[in-house]
């Protein structure tokens, strides 16, 4: 093997779970990478906590609680942020970039609420931001939507990108268990944290969809921009229907092309078990992607933790790569269009409907009307005896309808004194 003589010299800021497996990457991998880099990866510094200090040290890496040590180091020509959080991470970025710095993030957080500004200061200064690690861990998506399928003009893209939400609707389904149930065990595991807000109310999904659209409908589309529902009301017999009706129950993140802009959203979906997505469980992520002409793809594996280095890795190569041919700046922000978002109003899907009513005739028939009314037409209707005497359980799927269609109907049901309660409302994914 040929030795590599150039060297990039490189910062860290962090050296927690992805930073630490950052490190343990570059030097397992440290002669492949060179080799593949076509220059020597060196960490010249990596910014922690002063009491963190000492424990690098012991291992023979540099150190400081300094930022301005990194960027005063004119030998420093990629900073690599996995600090999270949004105010210091995006000033340190910020700061970097305008020093002439390329810079790569794994911070989805900062990327969808300030993405536009990274892209501007990197352009301005002539250097390269890069994020494949903001969404899907390991999984490669950034740059495939912006090189490999840039000849595609992409219609859908729908993900499982949040491996703590889909491993608890994983054990729902396998285990038959309840919520707080799964939850607690999510905990136990380190799968979730101690307030899982976050991930169980779809924000950690919103904001990866949101850089996702961005991308793949060239458009700036926000955090704020994404319609938001968890999976706190999903119950254990939601899943047992969906599962009766053929379907399984996944927190999708969602992004279309529609007639009235673009339709971006997460919220639990009954999924056809014969989708490629259905069959992802556990803690895995998964990116399914349609266009024209590619028809659909799908991109799959591990969403967090260790293989999340690989993201990271990939982008300092590319970075190290354009800084000896002087040509950084190829990937650029993609978001030349400003499309309008979608309504959540007018938003078209299916819908799932569980009734509890009261079990005696004509009950069918009135809900059938009220449906009807609201321009909702059904698609299948099932009734089920309840523990409750005297009372059904109705699941109604609906065919595709607007969204402010569904929200007239609920309001119509409850009008209905032969419904005793609409428990549960979700969409049915084609």
């Amino acid at each position: 093997m040929d030795e590599v003589k150039n060297v990039t010299k490189i910062a860290l800021l962090g050296a927690g779970t992805i930073g630490g497996s950052v490190i343990q990457v570059l030097i397992d991998n440290k002669d492949i990478i060179a080799q593949r880099a076509g220059t020597e990866i060196e960490i010249k510094n990596i910014l922690v906590l002063p009491h963190e200090i000492p424990a690098l040290q012991e291992k023979g890496l540099p150190a400081t609680s300094n930022f301005e040590d990194i960027l005063n180091d004119d030998e420093i020509s990629i900073v690599v942020e996995l600090i999270g959080g949004v105010k210091v991470a995006r000033t340190f970025m910020l700061q970097a970039l305008e020093r002439g710095k390329s810079v790569v993030t794994a911070n989805k957080d900062a990327v969808a609420q300030f993405g536009s500004e990274f892209f501007d200061t990197a352009e301005k200064n002539h250097v390269d931001f890069l994020f494949e690690a903001s969404v899907g861990g390991a999984i490669p998506i950034i740059m495939p939507l912006k090189r490999s399928l840039t000849a595609n003009k992409i219609s859908e893209i729908l993900g499982i990108v949040n491996g703590t939400t889909n491993y608890m609707l994983t054990k729902m389904t396998e285990d038959g268990a309840d919520y707080d149930t799964v939850l607690k065990e999510a905990q136990a595991k380190g799968y979730a944290e101690a307030n899982p807000a976050a991930d169980v109310e779809g924000k950690d999904a919103a904001r990866k969809i949101a850089i996702l659209a961005s991308i793949a409908f060239n458009s700036r589309v926000k955090f704020e921009d994404v319609s938001m529902e968890g999976i706190t009301k999903i119950t254990p017999k939601d899943i047992q229907h969906a599962a009766n009706l053929g379907y399984v129950v996944k927190l999708l993140a969602i992004g279309k092309e529609s007639e009235s802009g673009v339709d971006v959203r997460v919220h639990p979906v009954l999924l056809p078990k014969v989708h490629p997505l259905a069959s992802v469980n556990g803690v895995f992520n998964a990116i399914f992607v349609k266009g024209y002409p590619i028809n659909e793809t799908m991109f799959f594996g591990p969403g967090a933790g260790f293989p999340t280095a690989s993201a990271v890795i990939s982008d300092i190569i590319e970075i190290a790569r354009n800084l000896q041919t002087n040509s950084v700046g190829k990937f650029g922000c993609t978001c030349y269009n400003e499309k309008p978002i979608c309504p959540i109003e007018e938003t078209v899907s299916a819908y799932y409907i569980r009734l509890l009513v009261d079990d005696k005739p004509g009950v069918l028939g009135a809900v059938a009307t009220a449906l009807g009314d609201a321009g909702v037409s059904l698609n299948s209707v099932a009734q089920t005896n309840s523990d409750l005497e005297g009372h059904a359980e109705l699941v109604v799927v609906t065919h595709k309808v607007k969204h402010k269609n569904i929200l007239v109907a609920q309001e119509s049901l409850k009008k209905l004194s032969a419904v005793d309660e609409i428990s549960s409302v979700m969409r049915v994914e084609s």
